[in-house]
């Protein structure tokens, strides 16, 4: 997909920022990455808007220092002035028990309120190459 313009070295930042835990451990940090109208299909199944984003956030314990996940494939498009879209692929390594992991993903954000805002997410498993 082409990138049409975008900054897409912006819309990498703000994607990455959201996988960080330093930001995922402030609820202020997220709020102000995620619209008010903010929506996700979660890679669990689960469909989330914005408040249970945070309070979900909020109850998880500090996680260990695990490794950020890889992100391959990245792309971002103007679907209008104020609106992009990025899809890329995460793929978080093993870790301890837990095996690697890939993810497509996909993100609308928005330019609102004098900054780029996550209006929608989704997350898609992606079978494991066996």
């Amino acid at each position: 997909m082409p990138d049409s313009g975008v900054d897409i070295d912006l819309f990498r930042r703000l994607e990455q920022a959201l996988h960080r835990p330093e930001v995922r451990g402030s609820s202020d940090a997220v709020s102000a990455l995620l619209a008010e109208d903010f929506r996700e299909f979660g890679s669990s199944g689960t469909i989330y808007d914005k408040a249970m984003v945070l309070e979900a956030l909020a109850q998880r314990a500090p996680a260990a220092a695990s490794p950020l996940p890889v992100i391959l494939d990245f792309a971002a498009q103007a679907l209008a002035p104020d609106i992009v879209l990025v899809t890329y692929r995460s793929v978080r390594p093993p870790h301890g028990d837990d095996p690697e992991r890939a993810v497509l993903r996909s993100s609308i954000w928005q330019h609102a309120e004098g900054s780029w805002l996550m209006l929608f997410h989704q997350g898609t498993p992606v079978p494991s190459r066996a």
